[in-house]
């Protein structure tokens, strides 16, 4: 009897854990149990800080944990994990900030362009370019920062150390949005002709320029995958994501997105592409497999909030609008998300966190 008790209570506990481990998988199966990837996108947190001017890109600096925006002939900076207000980098702006990771050095894509030391926020220099700086990227490649001018010369390339000038490149349109492989190859949206310019950062010169297709509206927004060499070209009028293929410019899909957008990315932690837009939505692509993509979310933003980066440490999207005080009695005021709502005047600086 004794070795037959034995041989129940072994088998009661054999079927106690088969219920056990069941009913585990069930809960985590169950929304509420799921990881994060099962939960929706969301704004998480919002700073504000009033100012004057207007605002183009937001810049997050990953390595120093930092959120850099420009704004009204200055900079102002923000932790990225604590969300708080730094202080500013005074006499430089201009449209976006890039920074050399080693020298500390940061640069501000204005005419001319501000070159300032990110450890103390000060300024050290201007340097004299020509064209009309806008966007603008530190390449890891060549270790450089490429200014991206809607007039010639198409891109100016600086050594971060000194600031001195390296060389052009004439690309010919108007330069927006730029992402690198880290392996020689720079992309770039060539917005005015519907294109995606493909640059050898090595030798200075443009390698092709890949055709974005009859669907697709003017790219001012880009993302890269550079694990499956795949960019997604976010693109206005009509506002679709063109995605293809960054070896040969073969066009994989064409999926709809919010209007407006300026600026885009990619988060290889998540598979996700994304691009924010200026009619206050943020839209997030699901790279199922290399051959496979869906509009995953459209996230409710503010109007105004067209560019965007990535804090890939929390995997979330930072962006950036401005709340203009109320218009005065009987005066019209913009439509929401119009371009008039980034211009110089008084206004809440919005700095926000979305995520999951």
């Amino acid at each position: 009897m004794e070795y037959l008790g034995v041989n129940i209570t072994f088998n009661y506990m054999k079927n106690l854990f088969r219920i056990l481990s069941l009913t585990a998988v069930s809960l985590l199966a169950h929304p509420a149990f799921a990881g994060e990837s099962a939960l929706p996108y969301r704004i998480l947190d919002i700073t504000q800080l009033m100012g004057n001017g207007g605002i183009d890109y937001v810049y997050t600096d990953n390595d120093d944990r930092r959120v850099y925006v420009p704004r009204g002939g200055h900079t102002f900076v923000f932790n990225m994990d604590d969300h708080k207000y730094m202080g500013a980098v005074t006499n430089v702006g201009g449209h976006g900030i890039a920074v050399d990771p080693k020298s500390h050095h940061g640069f501000g894509s204005s005419m001319p362009v501000g070159m300032f030391d990110t450890q103390t926020l000060r300024k050290l220099k201007d340097i004299n370019v020509k064209g009309r700086p806008d966007g603008i990227l530190y390449e890891p490649f060549s270790g450089h920062i490429f200014i991206f001018s809607h007039q010639a010369p198409s891109i100016t390339v600086l050594n971060p150390k000194d600031g001195s000038i390296v060389g052009t490149v004439e690309v010919g349109g108007a330069m927006e949005q730029a992402q690198s492989d880290g392996k020689g190859r720079l992309y770039v949206c060539v917005e005015d002709e519907k294109k995606i310019a493909v640059i050898d950062v090595k030798m200075l010169k443009v390698i092709t320029k890949f055709d974005l297709g009859e669907k697709a509206g003017e790219p001012g927004g880009l993302g890269l995958d550079e694990k499956n060499h795949i960019l997604f070209a976010m693109c206005a009028d009509p506002s679709v994501c063109v995605v293809l293929d960054a070896n040969d410019g073969k066009i994989l899909a064409t999926l709809p997105i919010g209007n407006g957008t300026d600026s885009g990315g990619f988060n290889p932690k998540t598979m996700e592409a994304f691009s924010s837009q200026r009619d206050g939505t943020l839209t997030i692509i699901k790279e199922k497999s290399p051959t496979s993509f869906v509009v995953e979310q459209t996230v409710k933003t503010k109007p105004g909030c067209k560019t965007s980066s990535l804090d890939t440490k929390n995997n979330r999207i930072v962006l950036i609008c401005i709340e203009r005080p109320a218009a005065p009695a009987g005066a019209t005021p913009p439509p929401a998300g119009d371009r008039r709502a980034n211009r110089n005047g008084p206004g809440m600086l919005d700095v926000i966190y979305v995520g999951r």
